[in-house]
C-alpha cells in the first residue's frame, strides 16, 4: 500500500479498491499463520487444557484488547480466564496468580518492556508461560516455556505501524485454541447455555413488547366506578395493578397496591368512595411496539413493577410485568430440558 499523503483524496480504483486491498492483506496474513502452525500450538493447547487453574491472558496496547477478548471467549467456551493488565500486574494485581495457572502473553514483536518486565516473576509464582508473538528469537520467546509464531508478511496500515493483519492474526489463533479447548473438554450447547443466561435475555429484550405483555383476564374496572368495584378487580388481577378505563377503552388511570396504602393511611376506607377520587391519573405507559429494552429500561429508571400497553387510540392493549421481561414469569429463559 502507498503511504503518500494524498489529502483525502480517494485512491485509484476508489475506496472500495482500497478496502479490498486491505482484506488481502489481513486474509495473506492469517494465510501465513496458518502455514506457521506447528507443535508449538499443540504445546500451548495441552498446557491450557491441562491448566489446573485459570488462563490469564496478558498483553499492552493492541495486544492487549485482543488478549481481552480472547480471555472472554475462553470464559465463554468452558476454559476459565481472566485478563491481567502488565502494568496493573506489577503493581499488585500478580496477587491474583497462583502456582497452576497459564499466561498466555502477547506481543506482536516480543519485546515490550512492560511485558516482558512481568514474565520472570510471573514464573516464580508457578505460572507456565504461553507465548504469543512474531518474533520467533524475541525475548518473550526466550522466556516463555511454549511459543505460538503469530507473523504476518506485513501490516495493512499504509505505514506499516498501526497494529492490523498482525492482530487480526493474533484474535484468529485464539479462537483457533478456544475451539481446540472446546472439543478437548466436550463442551457442548447445554454448557454454553449454563453460562451464557444474557443470550436468551439478550434475544427477548430486542423483542417488541406486544409479545411479551399479558392480554388475557386483565384487571380492569371504570374510571367511574367506586372504589370496592375496582378493589376487587386489583385483587383479582394479581399483578398489584388495576386498570382504570373509558367507556370506549381508554386508560385513564390506575389503582395500585401503593394507592390503597396511601388512601388508608390518608383518610380511611369507603368502599363506595368514586375510584376516580384515589387513582393515580395518567399512569405511565407503552406502545404496543416498544421494545423490551425500552421498556426495561423505563421500569428500572422509574422503579416501576407493571405498566399498562396502550394501543395506537390509547386503548388498553395489555399489561406487563418486570418477571416477563427478566425470565421469571410466563416467559423463561429457556425451555426446559428433559
Amino acid at each position: 500500500m502507498n503511504p503518500r499523503h494524498t489529502n483525502g483524496a480517494p485512491p485509484p480504483g476508489g475506496w472500495l479498491a482500497l478496502a479490498r486491498e486491505v482484506l488481502d492483506i489481513e486474509i495473506e496474513g492469517l494465510a501465513a499463520v496458518r502455514g506457521q502452525l506447528n507443535g508449538g500450538f499443540e504445546e500451548a493447547l495441552a498446557l491450557l487444557a491441562g491448566c489446573s487453574g485459570r488462563v490469564v491472558v496478558t498483553g499492552i496496547g493492541k495486544s492487549g484488547l485482543v488478549g481481552r477478548k480472547i480471555a472472554a471467549t475462553l470464559s465463554s467456551t468452558g476454559t476459565p480466564a481472566f485478563f491481567l493488565h502488565p502494568v496493573e500486574g506489577a503493581h499488585g494485581d500478580l496477587g491474583m496468580i497462583r502456582r497452576g495457572d497459564v499466561v498466555l502473553a502477547l506481543s506482536n514483536s516480543g519485546e515490550t518492556d512492560e511485558l516482558n518486565t512481568l514474565l520472570p516473576a510471573l514464573k516464580s509464582l508457578g505460572a507456565a508461560i504461553v507465548g504469543m508473538t512474531g518474533g520467533a528469537a524475541s525475548t518473550l520467546a526466550r522466556v516463555s516455556d511454549v511459543v505460538v509464531e503469530v507473523r504476518v508478511p506485513r501490516e495493512a496500515c499504509p505505514m506499516g505501524l498501526a497494529p492490523t493483519a498482525s492482530t487480526t492474526a493474533a484474535l484468529a489463533v485464539g479462537d483457533a485454541l478456544a475451539v481446540c479447548l472446546m472439543r478437548i473438554k466436550d463442551f457442548g450447547s447445554k454448557d454454553f447455555k449454563r453460562v451464557h443466561p444474557g443470550g436468551a435475555l439478550g434475544a427477548r429484550l430486542s423483542q417488541h413488547i406486544a409479545s411479551l405483555m399479558h392480554t388475557e383476564q386483565l384487571p380492569i374496572a371504570s374510571h367511574t366506578a367506586p372504589l370496592s368495584e375496582a378493589l376487587a378487580a386489583l385483587n383479582a388481577g394479581g399483578f398489584g395493578l388495576a386498570a382504570l378505563t373509558e367507556e370506549d377503552g381508554r386508560l385513564v388511570g390506575v389503582l395500585t397496591d401503593g394507592d390503597v396504602r396511601r388512601m388508608l393511611c390518608k383518610s380511611g376506607f369507603d368502599p363506595a368512595r368514586p375510584v376516580a377520587e384515589v387513582m393515580t391519573q395518567n399512569p405511565r405507559s407503552v406502545s404496543a411496539d416498544a421494545s423490551a429494552a425500552q421498556v426495561l429500561d423505563l421500569m428500572e429508571a422509574r422503579q416501576i413493577t407493571v405498566l399498562p400497553v396502550l394501543d395506537e387510540r390509547g386503548g388498553l392493549a395489555g399489561l406487563v410485568h418486570l418477571h416477563d421481561l427478566l425470565g421469571k414469569g410466563r416467559v423463561r429463559f429457556a425451555a426446559e430440558e428433559p
